[in-house]
């Protein structure tokens, strides 16, 4: 894939939910671009729309724990259904969902239908506001190439945002540990994570779309999107290295999706990115909302 509000202030979240009923509900983004970004709300993902195209259509449960489906459509420029999509690490379309205060963040890959309508199954864990992230290439003849399109959806429920946790260089999660490497700035550079388990290196991580793991960063304060994949050398652990550039200055979320024992597990990350003026070293591999390495 090519690499789902609201800022931190103290180093403490502060996000308003809103309260919807029936179908979860769609709330609106305004057109501006968002405070340090270098580019526009479409370069970020934070667009329903770019480049002629369209989400839309989008519903989802309207309650935590209560089974349902969330689908979506995209329209291409010609306002009809898009039905062809490229595909990229092994999928048609990437789904990232994330709440406003970067927690629940989810990666799956729904289905589509003969009239271009995916859904996957789906099951809210809590309450409050959400981003819900559709990346794809379009397979046409006129195909802008990777693009992010994204819609907010409203959980009914009491929510009470959690706030962001603090910059670290370690994270654990299913009994694995994680260690980052490097910095994030807005020149580019390497980011390094090392996936160890009982104190022992993991070397034998297993393929996760096409990878030997995947990493989304979000902007937290206002879920801007980036997406970067790892740099290909064969390896299958403990090192997974990929090459990041970051939208702006400002405190981001990094999810670091990888493979091992049957399952995937997700390691979070809060870090601070830098603005630097020197721009000789950027890097292939750098996706912002759209382009794929």
């Amino acid at each position: 894939m090519s690499l789902r509000p609201r800022f931190v202030a103290a180093g403490v979240l502060v996000a308003l939910f809103g309260v919807a009923l029936g179908i979860g509900a769609l709330v609106g983004d305004p057109d501006e671009r968002a405070p340090g970004d270098t580019g526009t709300p479409a370069a970020s993902g934070l667009s329903a729309a770019a480049s002629g195209y369209r989400l839309t259509d989008l519903t989802a449960p309207a309650a935590p724990n209560e089974a349902g489906t969330l689908r979506l459509r995209v329209l291409g420029p010609d306002g009809a259904p898009l039905t062809r999509f490229a595909t990229q690490h092994e999928k048609k379309l990437h789904l990232i969902v994330v709440r406003s205060d970067t927690t629940e963040y989810r990666h799956a890959h729904p289905r589509m239908d003969a009239d271009g309508l995916w859904s996957v199954d789906w099951t809210w864990a809590a309450p409050g506001t959400y981003r819900v992230f559709a990346d794809f290439v379009p397979e046409t003849p006129d195909s802008p190439g990777d693009l992010v399109l994204s819609e907010t959806v409203t959980v009914t429920g009491d929510a009470t945002p959690r706030p962001l946790a603090p910059i670290s260089e370690t994270a654990s999660v299913d009994g694995y540990q994680v260690t980052r490497h490097g910095e994030l700035d807005t020149r580019g550079g390497e980011l390094r994570f090392t996936v160890s388990r009982g104190g022992f290196p993991v070397s034998d991580l297993e393929p996760y779309l096409g990878a030997n793991g995947h990493l989304v960063a979000l902007r937290a304060e206002d879920l801007a999107y980036l997406h970067v994949h790892p740099q290909t050398d064969g390896s299958r652990g403990p090192d997974v290295t990929f090459h990041a550039k970051a939208l702006g200055a400002g405190r981001y979320r990094l999810y670091l999706d990888f493979a091992h024992g049957g399952s995937v597990h997700t390691a979070e990350f809060t870090v601070d990115a830098r603005v630097l003026t020197d721009s000789s070293t950027g890097g292939d591999g750098v996706h912002t909302g759209g382009g794929h390495p």
